[in-house]
C-alpha cells in the first residue's frame, strides 16, 4: 500500500475550516507561469514573497482528468501534478528570475518525488506556454546541470490546462501557518534545499 503522504494528513486538519481568501492586487499587465516543485503549499510561498509577483495559485496540470480533486490527484491516477500557476509584472520581474526561484525551491535531482513527498503529482517540472518559454527553461536547467555536475530530473513540459486546488489549499501557509510551518520542517524541505542551494534569503 503506497504511504499516505505528510500533506495529505495535515489536510484533515484544515479542510473544516473556512478561512477567509487573501485579497490580492492584480497587475493591469499580467503575465503567468506555471511550475510544479512538490508541495504546493511551499511553493506558493517561495513565489509570493517574490518582488513584482502579485499571486501563486496551487492547482493541478499536466494530467488526463479533467477539473480533478485532491484526492484523485494524491492517488496517483490522473497523471496531474501539483503546481502553482504565478501572475507576475514582467515589468517588475522577468521570467529568467521567476526560474531562479524555481530552481532554489526544488530538488533538481530527485525522480521520485520532493522531499518526504513521493510520487508522481509530486515531481518537479517546468511547464513551458511558448518556444520563448521553453529556451529559457532548458537554458536554466542546463546551467543546474553544469553547476552540479549532475543529470537533472525536472523536466520541461508543453502547457497544459490548469485546475485550481479547492479553496482549503490556497495560501495554506498564511491561513494555517502552525500547521504548515510543521509540516515544512518535518519534510526536511528547507535542510535539503540549504544544503543544494545554501542559506535561504531573509
Amino acid at each position: 500500500m503506497r504511504r499516505l503522504p505528510l500533506m495529505m494528513l495535515l489536510v484533515v486538519l484544515s479542510a473544516c475550516a473556512a478561512p477567509q481568501p487573501v485579497e490580492r492586487i492584480q497587475p493591469a499587465n499580467a503575465a503567468t507561469a506555471v511550475f510544479a516543485a512538490g508541495c504546493f503549499w511551499c511553493v506558493e510561498q517561495a513565489f509570493e514573497k517574490t518582488p513584482g509577483v502579485a499571486e501563486a495559485v496551487s492547482g493541478y496540470t499536466g494530467g488526463t482528468t479533467v477539473d480533478p480533486t485532491y484526492e484523485q490527484v494524491s492517488r496517483e491516477g490522473t497523471g496531474h501534478y501539483e503546481a502553482v500557476r504565478v501572475i507576475y509584472d514582467p515589468e517588475k520581474v522577468s521570467y529568467d528570475q521567476l526560474l531562479e526561484v524555481f530552481w532554489r525551491n526544488v530538488d533538481p535531482f530527485d525522480p521520485a518525488g520532493q522531499f518526504c513527498d513521493k510520487g508522481t503529482s509530486y515531481r518537479g517540472a517546468i511547464f513551458a506556454a511558448t518556444p520563448q518559454e521553453a529556451t529559457a527553461a532548458e537554458a536554466s536547467k542546463a546551467s543546474v546541470a553544469r553547476r552540479f555536475g549532475q543529470q537533472v530530473a525536472v523536466q520541461v513540459l508543453p502547457s497544459a490546462p490548469f485546475y485550481d486546488a479547492e479553496a482549503y489549499h490556497q495560501d495554506y501557509y498564511l491561513k494555517n501557518a502552525q500547521t504548515y510551518a510543521f509540516y515544512k520542517w518535518r519534510c526536511g524541505r528547507a535542510q535539503r534545499l540549504e544544503i543544494l542551494w545554501g542559506p535561504a534569503e531573509p
